[in-house]
């Protein structure tokens, strides 16, 4: 009998983590059919997609507030999902904002809720545990923290490790394009990711600080060459859009969809907050992290935030591995973040190698393969037990 899993993916990265997810799911448990809300890697991947939720990824509360009738619209879409009898499980990821709104809808039919890369409770807004308790029937924690918290405030929890290992141990890289980056590094120059972010607002916000950056590193460090990976065409053309006349001769490359092989032929990186920082962990790539935010979301953030950090790999130790820096009004303290911190990962060989070493460390400890493939195979199982209890029901009914 078939069965179906409703997934509401709404974060970029998320996107890719469910499209992994429902690959496994397909090869492993045919007899399940994937729907829902979430992005094109997801719908590559074999999931029926109804709605491209990812377009719609936003953070803080102004950016929210514009998009509410919108978010309600489309969790009303997903009630009716809901209504059919048709679906046997919910798997949210991630984009805990707009997901409550599912669990909840999917909680008043019954619909067992599950989520995988929950929302970071243990970093803040830890008050919404109660919440979690309510609404999830049990979580796929990615990183060991996540599954000591939610177990310590009662919430059913299974450690699982992080799917973003897993892309990088699986990922096939453009050969043709690193050996033209080699080739470049053979020739004394020093490759740069740039890193603007995966959302629009990320984008518009730290691109400009990234780009007088890189105007004052062609100063001085002229073997430094910049290699700018954009998530969408629409960011590229952007960034694009940015330079100005006076900027024609910098090193820069503009590349969509080559994150990876940016980030495994780089020297070093400059980057935004975000979970792109595990993959730059996993290939063992140092990065000068920062965020912009507005003031309002800055004040309220220090009510609630319970952690030092805004890098993932840093909230594995104690050691800033990553440098990181929080940007709010003035951009020019972030522009010499970027510009002090890459010129250091380039010239200080001893500063860049301890880096490297620092982040051998972690990966040795935390960056272990295999989170998709024990997801799926709880969820396949948790379907399947499901359905057969339901069978069972039936049985004894008729009896």
């Amino acid at each position: 009998m078939t069965k179906r899993v409703f997934f509401s993916v709404g974060e970029p990265s998320g996107d890719q983590h469910a499209a992994r997810l429902i690959k496994h799911l397909d090869r492993d448990y045919p007899e399940i059919d994937t729907v829902g809300f979430g992005g094109p890697a997801m719908q590559s991947a074999g999931c029926d997609l109804h709605l491209d939720l990812t377009q719609h990824a936003v953070v803080g509360l102004l950016e929210v507030l514009p998009k509410l009738r919108d978010f309600f619209r489309f969790a009303d879409q997903a009630e009716r999902v809901f209504q059919s009898g048709n679906i046997d499980a919910v798997v949210l990821v991630d984009f805990p904002g707009f997901n409550w709104h599912i669990a909840k809808r999917a909680k008043r039919y019954g619909i067992p809720v599950y989520y995988y890369c929950p929302p970071q409770l243990w970093a803040w807004g830890g008050w919404r545990v109660r919440k979690m308790r309510r609404l999830i029937d049990h979580v796929l924690a990615v990183l060991p923290v996540e599954q000591e918290f939610f177990t310590r405030h009662g919430v059913p929890s299974t450690y699982v490790g992080h799917p973003f290992f897993d892309a990088v141990a699986d990922s096939q890289l453009d050969t043709h394009l690193l050996s033209r980056f080699s080739q470049a590094t053979n020739a004394g120059q020093q490759l740069v990711a740039v890193l603007p972010g995966s959302r629009t607002h990320e984008v518009h916000r730290t691109w400009p600080v990234m780009l007088e950056s890189i105007r004052r590193l062609c100063v001085t460090q002229p073997q430094a060459k910049f290699l700018v990976a954009a998530y969408r065409d629409r960011h590229c053309l952007w960034c694009r859009e940015q330079l100005t006349s006076d900027d024609a001769k910098l090193p820069i490359e503009f590349y969509v969809d080559r994150t990876s092989e940016i980030i495994e032929a780089s020297r070093c990186a400059m980057m935004v907050s975000g979970s792109v920082s595990l993959e730059l962990m996993a290939r063992r790539t140092p990065a000068s992290v920062a965020y912009r935010v507005g003031r309002l979301l800055y004040a309220f953030a220090k009510m609630v935030v319970q952690t030092d950090s805004i890098t993932l790999p840093n909230l594995m130790t104690d050691r800033k591995v990553f440098p990181e820096f929080v940007s709010v009004g003035s951009p020019e303290p972030a522009i010499d973040f970027f510009t002090d911190s890459t010129t250091a990962f380039l010239q200080d060989e001893f500063y860049y190698r301890q880096a490297v070493h620092q982040i051998e460390d972690l990966c040795r400890e935390h960056a272990g393969g295999g989170a998709t493939a024990k997801a799926a195979n709880w969820i396949g199982q948790m379907v399947q037990s499901k359905g057969q209890d339901n069978q069972e029901g039936l049985r004894r009914g008729a009896a």
